[in-house]
């Protein structure tokens, strides 16, 4: 594969740390004092669940969620900067990236009206996809320096 300046894997491996600066932006923007003490991040996804189209988000988010707000809260949050770290470093690469794509994923689901948090979400994942199918952690990673991964 030709490319201006970098190599094919070395672009790659600028997409997957670009997802994780995405992730790490995403963890560093949310009020976590809100989020862990007023409880603020999952009364607005409640809110949100309540009032969706689809009944099987709502008694999800009735079942998953809702007994366990602080627990939640706390997955959540920490989540977004277990895969911002993954996908910058590059250790264990390919969880960081499936497990990203399946948080976009829930986001999407649970935010399918709002197409604002749609267009990040479809990128977020679309991105996810061609970094774990191209195996973007061949290059500029700790999986690749340690050998994991292949």
């Amino acid at each position: 594969m030709k490319t201006i300046w970098l190599t094919g894997a070395e672009w790659l491996a600028v997409l997957r740390i670009g997802l994780g600066l995405w992730w790490l932006e995403s963890w560093r923007h949310k009020d976590r004092k809100g989020w862990f003490e007023r409880g603020t991040g999952i009364a607005w996804a409640a809110d949100i669940a309540a009032k969706h189209r689809w009944a099987a988000v709502r008694s999800g988010f009735d079942t998953v969620v809702a007994p366990r707000p602080k627990l939640m809260a706390h997955v959540v949050v920490y989540a977004e900067l277990a895969l911002a770290l993954g996908l910058i470093t590059g250790l264990l690469t390919p969880i960081a990236l499936v497990g990203g794509l399946l948080l976009n994923l829930l986001y999407l689901v649970l935010m399918i009206h709002d197409w604002a948090e749609q267009g990040q979400n479809a990128m977020m994942a679309l991105i996810s996809l061609v970094a774990l199918f191209a195996m973007s952690w061949q290059t500029w990673s700790l999986d690749h320096a340690t050998g994991l991964f292949g």
